[in-house]
């Protein structure tokens, strides 16, 4: 075998070992399987023609790259969203097998921390996800941002402290499924005084369908609002729905399938409180990526 062969099997083998990780910080920056995966393919492609006998550390490099292009593909998507139609959720992702993405902790992945890091800038979304779900040094987050350590601190600080503002925590994933399966019961048959319980009194249903025909375009926000929408769809829209369960960000979601094929994945997210979302996906191009239970 040649030396090129033999290089360009190590810089493979570099690669490989550190996708799950790049997928994961890319994922968390763009809230977009495809996206993701797109830019990961141009990560790969850059490696393969860089000089890696200049490079130190490939995990660094890829890292870096990846984050850096993120940035750039982050910023053109949100002018992109500007056009979508109704309420825009994140894309989901299949966790099951992978419950961090190769992250040190799932931190920065479930739909309601995604949909709050919307709300940064760039930079801090970046800051926070290698922080939070990674667990890089702030030396390292600087390194890879072209900044500083006092400023990659301020921008963590202000991440945190904008979705600790937001959010009041959330509770753990067994209990996030308990009251998943709870509000299926009760939104099957229509049973709004259960619904009411279930729910925060600020609880938002958002429906993410980008102008799909029968989709709520605009959020239902109260108890009351949103059991009553709930009451209203639950005499003809659960009749030929089957509801299978997947395990996306991290948590319990609803796989709706009509006549074989996935119509969208309900999920909600919740604080001690109770249910303060409910999330519904049902873009057809989003549910390409919902996995389907058999």
């Amino acid at each position: 075998m040649s030396a090129r062969a033999d290089d360009l099997d190590a810089a493979t083998a570099a690669f490989t070992q550190v996708r799950p990780r790049l997928f994961g910080i890319a994922y968390r920056m763009l809230s977009s399987v495809a996206e993701a995966e797109d830019l990961i393919q141009e990560v790969w492609l850059r490696w393969q023609t860089y000089d890696r006998s200049t490079v130190a550390s490939p995990e660094a490099f890829l890292a870096t790259t990846t984050t850096r292009l993120a940035i750039n593909v982050l910023q053109s998507a949100r002018k992109r969203r500007e056009t979508y139609i109704g309420p825009w959720l994140p894309e989901p992702v299949d966790t099951a097998a992978d419950p961090y993405l190769g992250a040190e902790r799932g931190e920065a992945l479930e739909f309601a921390a995604l949909l709050l890091m919307e709300k940064l800038t760039a930079n801090e979304r970046a800051a926070y996800v290698l922080r939070e779900a990674f667990d890089y040094s702030y030396a390292q987050i600087a390194e890879i941002l072209s900044s500083t350590e006092p400023a990659v601190r301020q921008l963590v600080s202000r991440a945190r402290k904008h979705i600790a503002g937001e959010r009041r925590a959330p509770v753990p994933a067994a209990e996030q499924r308990e009251l998943l399966t709870a509000f299926l019961t009760a939104a099957r048959s229509g049973d709004m005084a259960t619904l009411e319980r279930l729910f925060t009194p600020d609880v938002t249903s958002l429906s993410d369908g980008n102008g799909r025909k029968g989709i709520a375009r605009t959020p239902v926000v109260g108890a009351a609002r949103v059991a009553k929408f709930l009451l209203a769809i639950s005499s003809w829209f659960w009749d030929d729905v089957d509801v299978r369960w997947a395990v996306t960000n991290g948590q319990t979601s609803a796989v709706l399938v009509q006549d074989g094929v996935v119509y969208g994945l309900l999920t909600v997210s919740a604080t001690s409180d109770g249910i303060d979302q409910v999330l519904w996906l049902v873009n057809p191009e989003k549910n390409k990526a919902v996995p389907v239970p058999a």
